[in-house]
C-alpha cells in the first residue's frame, strides 16, 4: 500500500503564522545586537524583520503554484493558502508601531510650541489638569508596569520630584493601565507624585507611545522644551529640570 504523503500547502499554511511571529522576534534580535546604533536604526529593523514575517506565506505560495501547475490543488490546499494570506495580516502590528514610533519621535522632538493640554484623574481619583500647573514646571512621565527601565527610572524621578517641588516642579505618571494595575505596582515602587490614567481627557500627543518610558518636559509658559535622549543619564534630565527652574515665567 503507497503511503500518502502529507499536503505540504495545508502543513505549510498551518505553521505560517507561529513561523512569522518567530522570525520577527529572532531577525530583530540579531540586528538590534549587531547594531552601531539602535535609536537611529530602529525603523530598519523594524523594517527587516516585518519583510521576515513575509517569507512563510511567500513559501506557502510558491508551494501552492507548483501544485497548482500539476493540478493538484486540493480543497486541503485552498485551506493552507488562505491561512497563509492571513499570516501576512501579521504585518499590520509592526507596521503599526513603526507608524506611532515615528509619531512619538517628532512629538518628543517639539520644543517652544504648547503643550497639549489634558484633564483627566489620578489613581486615587482627583482630577488633574495641566492647566492648573500654569507657572510651574511639569515633568509628564509616559510609563507601564511591565516596562523594566521605567521600574528603574521611576524612584530617580520621585527623588528630583522631592528635591524640587518646592521650587516648582510638577511631576506626573502617565499611564494606559487602569488604576487598580498601577496601584499595585506602586506598591513595589513606591513613588509620591500622582499617577494619571490614561482617559478621553488625554490627547492622542501623549497616546502615541511606542518606546517606554517617555518624558516630555514643560516649562512654565506651558511649552514645550527639549529632553535627552533616551540613552543619555539621568543627570542631563535633572540638568534640563534645573535650567528651567531658574527660568522665570514670560
Amino acid at each position: 500500500m503507497k503511503k500518502r504523503r502529507p499536503n505540504l500547502v495545508f502543513v505549510a499554511g498551518v505553521v505560517a503564522p507561529f513561523a512569522a511571529i518567530l522570525l520577527y522576534g529572532l531577525v530583530y534580535g540579531l540586528m538590534t545586537s549587531l547594531s552601531r546604533d539602535v535609536e537611529r536604526d530602529w525603523d530598519f529593523r523594524l523594517f527587516i524583520a516585518a519583510v521576515a514575517m513575509t517569507v512563510p506565506s511567500i513559501l506557502t505560495f510558491v508551494l501552492a503554484l507548483r501544485q497548482f501547475r500539476q493540478h493538484k490543488l486540493s480543497m486541503l490546499s485552498i485551506v493552507g493558502l488562505v491561512l497563509a494570506a492571513l499570516t501576512l495580516g501579521l504585518v499590520a502590528k509592526p507596521a503599526h508601531d513603526g507608524i506611532v514610533r515615528s509619531r512619538q519621535e517628532r512629538n518628543m522632538a517639539l520644543h517652544d510650541v504648547a503643550a497639549p493640554q489634558f484633564e483627566t484623574r489620578d489613581i486615587a481619583g482627583k482630577v488633574q489638569r495641566l492647566s492648573d500647573q500654569k507657572g510651574k514646571i511639569v515633568l509628564i512621565n509616559l510609563w507601564a508596569t511591565w516596562c523594566a527601565p521605567c521600574r528603574i527610572e521611576m524612584p530617580k524621578l520621585d527623588q528630583l520630584y522631592k528635591e524640587r517641588k518646592e521650587r516648582g516642579l510638577v511631576v506626573f505618571g502617565l499611564s494606559a493601565e487602569d488604576a487598580e494595575t498601577q496601584g499595585k505596582f506602586l506598591a513595589k515602587v513606591p513613588v509620591s507624585y500622582p499617577l494619571l490614567t490614561m482617559t478621553e481627557g488625554v490627547p492622542n500627543f501623549y497616546r502615541d507611545v511606542a518606546r517606554y518610558p517617555a518624558l516630555f518636559l514643560v516649562d512654565r509658559d506651558g511649552q514645550l522644551q527639549p529632553l535627552s535622549g533616551p540613552r543619555e543619564s539621568f543627570t542631563s534630565v535633572e540638568a534640563a529640570v534645573d535650567k528651567l527652574l531658574e527660568m522665570p515665567s514670560h
